[in-house]
């Protein structure tokens, strides 16, 4: 029998009319949808894609939890559980889209599925989308970069952005913990962008304010365009 084909399909930062035609139709042929998550209920990316397909509250769900930690024991036995189980359906001949927030190639959940699955032999594609910078710049009425600006994205485990150039993007940050406070480039922010509870940031959130993990600012260049 021929195996199924994986494929991490990004499902855009919040807004589902952001979604891809090709990612909707992915999910609409689709045999499983895989979640990062253990419910439909708990999981961000489920609830952005139902909105564009609500064929998916009939498709087979394969929740693959991943816990929020640094514990490298505990990510690796979550992982492997998610790519056992994923490797299961591929090889009853059943196609399973993997979706996730934002773009697939940026941070994303999928990557410790779809990497590994793919090192083992299987048919693995990605489907990009809107990555949650592009569409909160968007959001917030100004360019990202232009001309020669330079661009960095920083992770949430990396506060030594303050000497680099150009723009910087600071994802997943914790009020303090970049020192967005004080600084003297440009700065603004959005929180959850495309969901309901958006919050937009015009300059650095106050400090010991409490932001969502869905949280992302922008630092500099717009005011040299």
């Amino acid at each position: 029998m021929k195996t199924g084909k994986l494929y991490g399909v990004s499902v855009g930062p919040g807004d589902p009319e952001l979604m891809t035609l090709k990612a909707v139709r992915i999910i609409k042929e689709a045999d499983v949808i895989a979640i990062p998550a253990e419910s439909r209920e708990k999981c961000a990316a489920y609830g952005i894609a139902v909105k564009a397909v609500p064929e998916m509250e009939k498709k087979k769900i394969l929740p693959v939890p991943m816990p929020m930690t640094r514990d490298a024991g505990r990510l690796k036995e979550a992982h492997e559980r998610g790519i056992k189980a994923v490797t299961g359906l591929l090889d009853n001949g059943l196609d399973v889209a993997f979706i996730t927030i934002g773009d697939a190639g940026v941070y994303s959940s999928c990557q410790y599925i779809c990497q590994p699955v793919k090192k083992l032999g299987y048919e693995v594609g990605f489907i990009s989308g809107v990555p949650s910078f592009c569409a909160a710049a968007a959001r917030l009425g100004r360019p990202l970069v232009s001309g020669n600006d330079s661009l960095h994205v920083i992770p949430s485990a990396d506060d030594g952005w303050k000497e680099l150039g150009g723009v910087k993007v600071i994802m997943k940050p914790s009020a303090g913990a970049f020192g967005l406070e004080g600084i003297s480039e440009n700065v603004s922010g959005v929180e959850n962008c495309g969901r309901e509870n958006e919050r937009i940031f015009t300059g650095a959130p106050k400090p010991g304010e409490r932001l969502g993990y869905y949280s992302l600012f922008i630092v500099g260049g717009e005011e040299n365009q």
